[in-house]
């Protein structure tokens, strides 16, 4: 088999990070999250704290309400450039970094685009993970130890950014839309451990 790459986009709180690192176990490849950040600075020599700030949100919201199209990232701007360090570049930085991730290796790609970034190519999976909000709660209570009203919070916030920095980014598509990837998958109703086994055999399916 040639090399794969398994995209995972998750509603926070639903288990798709926890998913994806067992899946990554399961199969022997690498997981990718904040790696990519990681990467992407020493790519470019940008100070990894400036990715952080961007990390799957903008910092001005109101570029959503300006959106027309999908900003143009096949194109990095080089450092003596005015906007090297804009949030555009740094989007740039890290689409450079997935893509030569899906020419060179086999692994999973948490959020960061990724779906949208690899589209186009024939050796990569893209999954949604998604959990009832009571279900996402209960999870981000368990794992973060705060109150239910601030477990309901962070999840509005950090699903709100992530999906307003998806459309800015995708020309205006919305994150959790079904066709946007090979399948969805409820948490809470089919399981974290069945979630992984359910992406392995679709991955045994799809490249037979």
């Amino acid at each position: 088999m040639q090399n794969y790459i398994i995209t995972i986009a998750r509603g926070f709180g639903s288990g798709g990070k926890q998913i994806g690192l067992a899946l990554s176990k399961r199969l022997g490849i690498p997981c990718y999250e904040s790696q990519i950040l990681s990467m992407a600075s020493d790519l470019s020599g940008i100070s990894k704290e400036k990715f952080n700030l961007v990390d799957e949100k903008l910092s001005g919201g109101a570029l959503i309400k300006r959106l027309k199209a999908a900003p143009n990232t096949d194109h990095v701007l080089s450092p003596n450039e005015r906007k090297f360090v804009s949030d555009e570049n740094l989007f740039s930085i890290q689409t450079q970094v997935i893509k030569h991730l899906a020419e060179t290796e086999s692994c999973v790609i948490i959020g960061k685009c990724a779906n949208y970034i690899l589209r186009d190519r024939s050796n990569v999976i893209s999954v949604y993970i998604e959990a009832p909000r009571a279900a996402c709660v209960s999870t981000v209570m368990d794992k973060m130890g705060v109150t239910e009203e601030d477990a309901h919070s962070l999840i509005s916030k950090t699903d709100k950014y992530r999906s307003d920095y998806f459309k800015y980014y995708t020309g205006g598509r919305n994150w959790t839309d079904p066709v946007l990837y090979d399948m969805t998958l409820n948490s809470d109703r089919v399981g974290w451990d069945k979630c992984v086994k359910v992406i392995e055999s679709y991955l045994k399916i799809k490249f037979e």
